[in-house]
């Protein structure tokens, strides 16, 4: 039988605050010392009441609005009760009923091919504390109590995805939006983005959904897209087989690959969701969001949109550079340094371009770094490229060069310099390694004689190793051509 897959997300975006959601602790817990970042709010203490963090709501505000939420004027705060020993005050306060934002939607692009998926809600919570898990005989668990009470935004879409692709462009969409609104750090490694997700298989043509499972707390696109892939086909096996699919919650194991069963599934009448009591109603003025929506920084699409008009860029190098906040803003650092007419940076910007979602991208995921903490400056990168375009070095080496920045930090003006790196211009010089190369190589002479003209680029090869990739290739191209046609 022929299913359909049906994908819902909920993600877990930690908002980047000076203080915790509802007291005066700091929320920069990540490196304190465990249980350092806790008071009677964050313990729940008889008589501790909360405080709502405004920035944390004028944040969540803001991403709903890039969403193209509804923003309600009327919003409150629930407590919702659950027995986890991450929670140590028996509850955490969320909103249930009556969130930030509602009815939003995120237009994505999978393989050539639009969607629009649905955005159900964005709302506000606490975090929960953090579990470290002691293993050996004394097997025991120990509770770090700093994360509980960091403003925790979710992001909780519709069940319109279709593929694990769909949810992983969703999530790349998303997490650039969080990231150019920098409300929030959108680490993933560090738990700030996470994402739990929903899903069921029904049989094609059917309007009816399936049965449901929750995979949770995974903390990576690869991890999402990993566990969709493998519990699109464990379902499957379990629809095939005649039985039923159960609802619960399960978790993912990245070393074996698998999801694995934690838990039935909770509805939301089991978290005894109620009005906080100790928190008022909040009151969302037009003019506050006003101010809110002001405030909205460039997004990806506009930006991209103005890398097409600004820089010439192709639309395909545009989205690719925007995709990445960080990555946009290296890319303009890198432009900026100079002053050239429209059309001189029309090239400019497409020689930078390619440097950046080429060789810069490729040694940053060798090293498994961010462009954020690239050994290479955007000044470095500026005057490789000047380099080229002067004609001092070639692409080749160029592309050497900026290996050797990436691993001393010096300029690429001191390499070249210093190694001799220099594009050889000599005609003569070039002609004696062309003499060399086809001396060496007579069955390529001879292939290229009797009409194979690939054998001329093998050649050129020669010429370039001989000379250790300094030669300039235009002009080994044409003496190489030279050469092979005296010969017949």
């Amino acid at each position: 039988m022929e299913y359909e897959i049906v994908i819902g997300l909920e993600v877990h975006v930690q908002l980047q605050t000076q203080s915790k959601m509802f007291c005066s602790c700091r929320a920069d817990y990540q490196n304190a010392p465990a249980n350092t970042r806790v008071c009677p709010v964050c313990l729940g203490l008889p008589g501790a009441l909360p405080v709502i963090n405004r920035k944390a709501v004028e944040y969540t505000i803001m991403t709903g609005l890039a969403l193209g939420c509804d923003i309600p004027e009327l919003t409150k705060f629930d407590r919702k009760n659950y027995p986890y020993p991450d929670l140590v005050k028996g509850y955490q306060i969320s909103q249930y009923d009556m969130p930030l934002a509602m009815n939003g939607r995120l237009d994505i692009n999978t393989d050539g091919q639009d969607r629009s998926v649905r955005v159900e809600r964005v709302h506000l919570e606490e975090d929960v504390s953090k579990l470290q898990h002691v293993h050996g005989n004394d097997s025991h668990s120990l509770v770090d109590v700093n994360r509980s009470g960091v403003p925790l935004m979710e992001v909780v879409s519709h069940p319109d995805m279709r593929t694990p692709e769909e949810a992983r462009s969703y999530l790349s969409k998303l997490h650039g939006i969080i990231q150019y609104l920098g409300v929030s750090t959108a680490n993933a490694q560090d738990g700030s983005f996470r994402c739990d997700a929903n899903i069921s298989l029904r049989p094609v043509g059917h309007d009816e959904y399936g049965t449901k499972t929750e995979i949770k707390n995974m903390n990576s696109m690869r991890s999402v897209f990993m566990a969709l892939n493998h519990e699109v086909e464990r379902q499957k096996k379990v629809l095939d087989s005649g039985q039923r699919v159960v609802q619960e919650t399960r978790g993912w194991s990245e070393e074996r690959s698998v999801t694995y069963s934690q838990r039935s599934k909770e509805e939301a009448h089991d978290y005894r969701y109620f009005p906080e009591p100790d928190l008022p109603p909040l009151v969302v003025d037009e003019e506050w969001v006003k101010d809110i929506r002001c405030r909205i920084p460039e997004l990806a699409s506009d930006r991209m949109s103005r890398f097409t008009s600004q820089f010439g860029l192709s639309e395909y190098d545009a989205r690719q550079l925007t995709n990445s906040k960080s990555i946009a803003d290296f890319f303009e650092q890198t432009t900026r340094l100079r002053t050239l007419t429209i059309e001189e940076t029309a090239i400019h910007a497409k020689n930078v371009s390619n440097w950046i979602l080429g060789d810069v991208s490729r040694l940053l995921n060798l090293r498994e770094l961010e462009i954020d903490h690239s050994p290479v400056s955007p000044e470095q990168l500026d005057e490789l490229v000047a380099l080229v375009d002067a004609g001092r070095v070639s692409i080749s080496m160029a592309k050497t060069v900026l290996e050797e920045v990436f691993d001393s930090g010096y300029s690429p003006e001191q390499i070249v310099q210093e190694k001799g790196y220099t594009q050889i211009n000599d005609s003569s010089v070039v002609e004696t390694a062309v003499g060399k190369a086809i001396a060496a190589n007579s069955q390529a002479v001879a292939d290229y004689m009797s009409g194979k003209e690939t054998a001329a680029k093998f050649l050129v090869g020669q010429v370039m190793k001989i000379t250790k990739g300094q030669a300039k290739p235009d002009l080994v191209n044409e003496l190489v051509v030279t050469a092979l046609e005296k010969l017949r």
